[in-house]
């Protein structure tokens, strides 16, 4: 089934110069760019993004993160595109996740994992309409 899924590349990816890199594995696997945009997250945005982490003690550490510098935001769309994503990006850990994936070869630690994705259909409907109002 073709869906839609939303990938961020996160402050450290951006600020390391990986955006291409990153996008050639997603583009490489037929997966289409149909939405993007570099963009400064405000803080009501993260909050917006993250509402289901408030509380948690690693939230201010999440919101300050994401807040620090651009992120990019991609709407990805192709077949099974939510599970082809989640795989290409690999486990959350990137000493944990698989060779090739993008937070192996890319992630710093768990907390600087270069990306995200969208987790479900429901939640990739809802991280588009955050990012992309009105799309």
């Amino acid at each position: 089934m073709v869906e839609r899924s939303l990938v961020l590349i996160k402050p450290d990816a951006v600020e390391r110069n990986l955006i291409g890199k990153i996008l050639t594995i997603y583009e490489d696997n037929d997966l289409k760019i149909v939405d993007m945009k570099l963009t400064k997250v405000s803080r009501e945005l993260a909050e917006a993004h993250y509402i289901e982490h408030k509380g948690r003690d690693y939230y201010e550490n999440l919101i300050a993160y994401i807040t620090r510098s651009a992120v990019v935001a991609v709407v990805l769309e192709g077949e099974d595109a939510i599970a082809q994503v989640r795989r290409l990006n690999g486990k959350t850990n990137p000493a944990e996740a698989e060779e090739g994936t993008v937070r192996r070869l890319y992630g710093l630690a768990t907390n600087q994992n270069s990306v995200h994705a969208s987790d479900s259909p429901e939640n990739a409907q809802r991280e588009i309409g955050i990012w992309f109002p009105g799309k």
